[in-house]
């Protein structure tokens, strides 16, 4: 794969809890100077990162119910919906993980319609967290993602107890229709990483080491 073809999969992510304003800057530069897919920011960052990558063709793309997913699902909607606003184009979101394992995939689902909905047609991810789940779970939450709307689905917010594998990246590739895509993310650190998780069928990938993983890539 081409430098700029692997560049153009990769969400360039800075999600820590002590980024400031020249982290969020550096940031932008770098994914516009790589043509990477998008940043993306925690939501307090979206507007500056907005004015940032105006011009440039990056998107901006920020994270909604971040990290646990157990925020109530209108909290969620009025999260996305002021990310819009403030310029994001794209919004991760996380799963109501507690409900699909108590089986209430209907509290699963309404959550994530509420999302997409709220976001008025910005691309919207599904993080179902699949470290913490079954593989029937990973199934059932993909299920759930495609019948509210949902654009992508997503391994991991990179915070929990494990990330990306291509075995969870193939098994929800099959699990959703082929109008939707998967996200790989969390612990893809280089480029062989990207490499497996793309052959098991990610479209997008979500890691802070973009410029390393695209530097192998040369």
């Amino acid at each position: 794969m081409r430098k700029d073809e692997l560049a153009a999969m990769i969400d360039h992510t800075q999600l820590k809890a002590f980024a400031g304003k020249e982290q969020i800057k550096t940031l932008c530069q770098e994914a516009a100077a790589n043509h990477f897919a998008s940043v993306c920011v925690n939501p307090c960052h979206v507007s500056c990162a907005a004015g940032l990558l105006r011009g440039t063709g990056v998107k901006v793309c920020t994270v909604i119910g971040f990290p646990l997913g157990a925020n109530t699902s209108a909290v969620k909607a009025f999260e996305a919906k002021n990310a819009v606003a403030n310029g994001a184009q794209e919004c991760d979101m996380v799963i109501n993980i507690g409900a699909l394992k108590d089986g209430n995939i209907d509290l699963v689902e309404s959550d994530i319609r509420e999302v997409v909905k709220a976001a008025e047609g910005a691309l919207v991810k599904v993080i179902i967290e699949t470290c913490y789940l079954t593989d029937e779970e990973k199934v059932l939450a993909c299920q759930a993602a495609s019948r509210a709307g949902a654009d992508f689905v997503k391994t991991s917010t990179g915070f929990g107890t494990g990330g990306a594998t291509p075995h969870d990246v193939a098994l929800m590739r099959r699990s959703i229709p082929d109008t939707m895509k998967v996200k790989a993310a969390g612990g893809i650190h280089n480029f062989a990483e990207a490499m497996a998780v793309i052959e098991a069928g990610a479209s997008r990938i979500g890691a802070s080491a973009g410029i390393a993983i695209i530097s192998e890539a040369e």
